[in-house]
């Protein structure tokens, strides 16, 4: 084992060890000190913004991505003031540790109680959005949980900018130290003590490129909580109101193309194509699109590029829109099996039974109809933010907020029975 590889491990130990003590209290606070301790780190986020303004324009003085990729990491005012917003909306939300889940009498008498309770320590590891650490602490303290943070290098900066603000709040509210804490630099040595934490982390949650989530479940030691990749569909049907779906997708694929909830590729059904799909490209393009197309769209629109072999397999998260004409809805499904990510897929179409088949055909964490996929966004589905959209099918699927941190136990209540 190198040195930094021991440092690492050695870091990491003390931080698990801190996050450990800070949980057994963390999830005995009553919620209106977890809550009053959520509103304290967004006041300090509000007081600390030109600090965390002054990080950010560090991270992007060195940053070389796309314009796309550049919006991630952008924080200004508003951002700021919407990342503190979030925190209070979290803060808002009903205590998801409260009650009980089910209760019932056994024929002996005793009483069973299903209880939440939270999952422990989190690892949370993420790339390129600030916010995401913000978020992450939030729902953490929210669900009784601790969290260790390490956010990418190309956000360090502005990652720990933001840290600092928010524990500078959580620590006046009384809150032990080890229950946020953060990587200290950008050695990757970090990232893998994290995955081989077994024992200490009970639970890594990877929020970013395809390449981090899929290294995240190679290597981890720790159960994966993995954030999906973004290849989203938008399928327009042949009963659509032109001018919704022209509305949703210049949405769906414009507002923000560098986020996981964008559209990605768009089907089109073709009995409607010839006569709609002209109007589309003609609207995206003059936002700034452009195509990847298969044959039966370029044989409508001929001076679409043709899409190569892996388009329809690419997450853009760029103003580039992979496209394709399918026969009907189980076209569209079979389309989304094949390319899809399991991630978000909407459908536009006046017909309610159509609708109800694409709901129920496609696997994905999140379906919608008649809406834009952009709304796949923890804030819009009123959590107060998320800490990523997951697709395994064996804790959660969908966005990831307070009450998908927890899990359960038992209470048993007895009047002083005996087992025979």
């Amino acid at each position: 084992m190198d040195t930094a590889t021991h440092k690492a491990e050695e870091i990491l130990s003390a931080a698990a060890g801190r996050a450990r003590a800070a949980i057994r209290s963390l999830a005995a606070m009553p919620a209106t000190r977890r809550d009053g301790a959520l509103r304290a780190a967004a006041a300090e986020l509000r007081i600390h913004a030109v600090n965390i303004l002054a990080a950010n324009a560090r991270d992007l003085d060195s940053f070389a991505g796309s314009p796309a990729m550049r919006d991630r990491l952008l924080l200004n005012e508003a951002r700021i003031e919407s990342i503190a917003a979030g925190i209070e909306a979290i803060a808002d939300l009903p205590d998801p540790l409260a009650g009980s889940l089910a209760e019932w009498t056994r024929p002996n008498g005793l009483v069973i109680r299903r209880v939440p309770q939270p999952l422990g320590v989190i690892g949370m590891i993420y790339e390129s959005r600030p916010n995401v650490g913000a978020d992450a602490a939030a729902i953490c303290i929210k669900s009784g949980n601790a969290v260790i943070l390490r956010g990418g290098s190309e956000s360090y900066h502005s990652n720990t900018a933001i840290y600092l603000a928010m524990t500078k709040g959580l620590r006046q509210a009384g809150f032990p130290d080890g229950s946020v804490q953060i990587a200290p630099n950008i050695d990757r040595a970090f990232v893998a003590a994290m995955l081989g934490a077994s024992g200490q982390i009970d639970l890594i949650i990877p929020r970013g490129g395809k390449s981090l989530v899929e290294r995240v479940q190679r290597e981890a030691r720790v159960p994966v909580l993995a954030h999906a990749e973004g290849l989203n569909h938008t399928y327009i049907h042949a009963e659509a109101d032109l001018e919704m779906a022209r509305s949703v997708l210049a949405n769906a694929k414009m507002r923000r193309t560098g986020i996981c909830g964008a559209t990605e590729t768009l089907l089109i059904d073709a009995a409607i194509a010839p006569a709609v799909l002209p109007h589309l490209i003609e609207d995206l393009a003059a936002l700034g699109c452009t195509f990847r197309a298969d044959d039966r769209a370029r044989a409508i629109v001929p001076h679409l590029p043709a899409a190569g072999p892996d388009d329809f397999n690419t997450e853009w998260l760029d103003s580039v829109l992979s496209v394709s004409v399918v026969d009907d809805i189980d076209a569209a499904l079979d389309h989304i099996a094949r390319h899809g990510s399991s991630h978000t897929e909407a459908i536009i179409t006046e017909n309610a039974d159509a609708a109800a088949r694409f709901l129920a055909g496609t696997d994905s964490a999140v379906a919608m109809w008649n809406a834009s996929t952009q709304f796949c966004d923890g804030g819009e589905f009123g959590f107060g933010a998320e800490i990523g959209i997951a697709t395994g099918r064996i804790h959660a699927r969908g966005p990831i907020g307070p009450a998908q941190l927890t899990t359960f136990r038992y209470h048993v209540v007895g009047t002083g029975q005996v087992r025979p």
